[in-house]
């Protein structure tokens, strides 16, 4: 049951091949075993996909497929949870990462007003880059970790419910 929830969100390997930065990186990544889904497979690309939204760098798309390869992971499963950070979240997520980094570094917050203009990246980034790469860092681990953790006990724990329910099955229908 998991691995069918798992493939109808997971995206096709058709649309990947159509995917263009994909194609830099060679056949290699169809390779069958990169697109089950086994329990393995399944955390390993939770971890990896997560820590990956993370990187507030452009490029996740081929850091998170060389680690799926590399790591066995379900490539398909690796590319789609880096959007976990879109326009939509990106500012509430990197601004959280951007506090919790100050705070570990035990610096104080700085106003910050957001502009996409190359003007304040190159002027307010440079003031604020220790803490913001820190906490975008430690939110990928936890984020990574948690998604590992989660995965695999759900997926153990289906597992010993299909197990449980197929014993009571038996059960009812021996005289």
């Amino acid at each position: 049951m998991a691995r069918k929830i798992f493939q109808r969100f997971a995206p096709s390997q058709q649309r990947l091949r159509q995917m263009r930065s994909l194609s830099v990186l060679g056949d290699w990544i169809y390779e069958p075993n990169l697109w089950h889904i086994n329990r393995h497979s399944t955390a390993t690309a939770f971890a990896i996909g997560l820590f990956c939204a993370m990187v507030p760098a452009p490029g996740q798309v081929f850091v998170a497929a060389f680690a799926a390869v590399r790591l066995r992971a379900n490539l398909p499963l690796s590319i789609s949870l880096i959007f976990v950070t879109n326009p939509l979240t990106m500012p509430v997520i990197y601004y959280a990462a951007y506090e919790l980094g100050a705070f570990l570094l035990d610096t104080p917050l700085q106003d910050i007003e957001f502009e996409i203009t190359w003007s304040w990246l190159s002027q307010r980034l440079g003031d604020i880059w220790q803490p913001f790469l820190l906490g975008c860092f430690v939110i990928g681990v936890i984020a990574g970790l948690m998604g590992y953790i989660v995965i695999n006990l759900l997926w153990r724990w289906r597992v010993s419910r299909a197990w449980q329910q197929r014993s009571l099955l038996r059960q009812r229908r021996q005289p």
